[in-house]
């Protein structure tokens, strides 16, 4: 099943399971946000698929194997995230202390493995994009879990923070394995645009874009907008991502030392 390379959840999300992509289309995921009301409880077990659950916002307490720990999120932007994955089979419950987000991203995958809970200060934070381009591609990439951390898993889950005006993905690049983004803005109005392929989307809070492998997928949000978006990698089978990007050939020198694109001499008067 083909998946649109855009789509939209709504600028205000329903109560309940909102879908963005599923297992049996191209990008070999289930993701969504599960919308809970304060004090609503709900159980989850899939049979044949590895689960991870972040917050996004509001608070949770997540019990699993006879663990319980508690999930809470005020700010996207200057808060890491919070964690569980579990493999396949395994009951996880989910009860809201107060109305919450929570992303949901599954993916078929027979491995079995210890659950992981991953607490704000397991979560790696790098700054990419600093120091070249006049600054303009800066921001903060968040891992939660990869092929590094998390061989045994078919999913890579991460976050970025686009600073306004910034771009992201950036060099324009592409990989084999399927990405799914999905965005939200610091405020209701904000928005950016997604650049996959040879087609542009303007982004927004609740919107998400599905990217074929090979594709390129360079991001930017607007001045004035700060944008967050979760970056969700499939692997392929004996092809898992293991931060590959492969650069476009017109794209490359922007690689080189010292690279910038001048319009004008700032010496000349």
């Amino acid at each position: 099943m083909a998946e649109a390379k855009f789509g939209k959840m709504g600028a205000q999300l329903k109560h309940g399971y909102n879908s963005a992509t599923i297992c049996e289309s191209n990008m070999m995921m289930d993701i969504g946000i599960q919308v809970m009301s304060a004090g609503e409880k709900l159980t989850f077990n899939e049979q044949a698929k590895e689960v991870a659950y972040v917050i996004l916002t509001g608070e949770v307490k997540i019990s699993w194997e006879n663990n319980t720990e508690v999930m809470k999120r005020t700010s996207l932007f200057d808060e890491n995230p919070t964690c569980l994955h579990v493999p396949l089979a395994t009951e996880v419950t989910i009860e809201a202390v107060v109305d919450s987000e929570v992303l949901i991203q599954k993916t078929e995958n027979d491995t079995k493995f210890a659950p992981k809970f991953y607490y704000p200060e397991d979560v790696q934070a790098d700054v990419f994009g600093g120091g070249v381009w006049s600054g303009t591609a800066t921001r903060t990439v968040r891992t939660i879990f990869d092929y590094e951390n998390a061989p045994y898993s078919n999913m890579v889950n991460g976050e970025v923070i686009n600073s306004p005006g910034r771009w992201s993905s950036y060099i324009p690049h592409f990989h084999p394995q399927p990405e799914v983004y999905v965005y939200k803005f610091d405020r209701p109005q904000g928005f950016g645009a997604a650049f996959i392929g040879e087609d542009t989307f303007r982004t927004e809070t609740n919107a998400y874009v599905a990217i074929p492998g090979g594709d390129i997928h360079p991001q930017v949000t607007a001045p004035g907008y700060a944008m967050w978006y979760s970056w969700m990698i499939r692997h392929l089978p004996d092809d898992p991502w293991a931060k590959t990007r492969i650069v476009c050939e017109e794209h490359a020198w922007l690689e080189e030392d010292g690279a910038e694109a001048k319009i004008w001499d700032p010496l000349k008067k």
